[in-house]
């Protein structure tokens, strides 16, 4: 009987599954991101996400921990330094399933499992974001008096340039004031 074993069993026996994982594990580690069944993608997380989790502390004994689900060290070695230093902030969900469709053959529901933090279009847009105003126009004139209105952009730039060439002048009076006292206290003694 079956009572309370609630993970999938995929239809292996114990070494084919844990063979099968383990092999999933290092190419999805290698490539980063790899095409399957529903199925085996839930059943490759729940196998991925501990050990990627034990690759933040990079020790040895995590390193054996790792290799010994593995038995990959090329994939040893790529996890602990180029994922784990990706994902050292991150406090779970490593991975993301994304479902594809239906396989032609035997209709078996597709999917792409994929690390989290290599994924480009996701990742590329999250780093800086373009600050835009709500209104179009770059100046517009002002029907009362005629004024321009400058963007904030605009007066951020040339109010930074303005409190630079302020400082630099404050520099040069306070080094000329402290120049002619030096002269004075010298005439004077």
């Amino acid at each position: 009987m079956r009572h309370g074993k609630k993970f999938n069993h995929l239809g292996r026996k114990k070494a084919h599954r844990s063979a099968l994982l383990s092999n999933m594990a290092c190419s999805l580690i290698e490539h980063k991101r790899i095409n399957t069944t529903v199925a085996k993608a839930k059943a490759l997380r729940v196998y991925v996400e501990p050990l990627i989790t034990k690759s933040k502390d990079d020790c040895t004994h995590s390193r054996r921990t790792v290799f010994s689900y593995l038995k990959d060290k090329y994939a040893v070695s790529e996890l602990f330094r180029e994922v784990a230093p990706k994902i050292a902030e991150r406090p779970g969900g490593y991975t993301r399933i994304i479902k594809t469709g239906f396989r032609q053959g035997d209709a078996a529901e597709m999917c792409m499992i994929e690390l989290v933090d290599f994924n480009e279009i996701y990742g590329a847009n999250t780093g800086s974001k373009k600050k835009r105003s709500r209104r179009g126009g770059a100046k517009k004139k002002s029907a009362v008096d005629g004024s321009v209105e400058v963007e904030a952009s605009e007066v951020d730039d040339d109010t930074n340039e303005a409190v630079a060439q302020k400082e630099e002048q404050i520099k040069d009076s306070t080094s000329e004031i402290q120049g002619d006292s030096d002269t004075k206290e010298e005439e004077k003694a």
